[in-house]
């Protein structure tokens, strides 16, 4: 075989790189965690209130998650909404959220909301502290 001949084989035959697929922007909240923040909010009695996330240092893996109730946004915030459900998170703790989904989950052992992060590099065990 030529030298030519060769060299387009072996071109040919070299692997292509799929493109790196990026996080969705911004923070998904599922149907299931929109039925429980209704929940909530309703035994509250404060409709216009909404859940904050928020990254904090701290736990066994450096970062942990941080939720509370917050009754309106703050000036700076990213405020994710779906069907009157509201999210606020602030701009640092967003840079950790970027495509998180917030879910709901209820089992025989436990329930509670859970954040499906694609930005994770490493987690502890009990899933509340985490690295990136």
């Amino acid at each position: 075989m030529s030298e030519q001949a060769t060299q387009e084989t072996t071109q040919r035959q070299a692997p292509a790189t799929a493109p790196v697929a990026k996080p969705p922007k911004g923070i998904t909240i599922a149907d299931s965690a929109v039925v429980r923040l209704k929940d909530l909010l309703e035994q509250r009695q404060t409709p216009e209130a909404g859940l904050r996330l928020a990254v904090k240092g701290g736990g066994c893996s450096g970062l942990q998650y941080s939720m509370e109730w917050s009754e309106k946004s703050r000036e700076r915030d990213k405020i994710f909404e779906k069907d009157g459900v509201r999210v606020f998170v602030d701009p640092k703790s967003y840079l950790y959220l970027i495509g998180t989904e917030l879910v709901f989950e209820q089992t025989l052992m436990a329930s509670g909301f859970k954040l499906n992060n694609p930005n994770i590099k490493a987690a502890c065990g009990c899933g509340e502290s985490f690295s990136v």
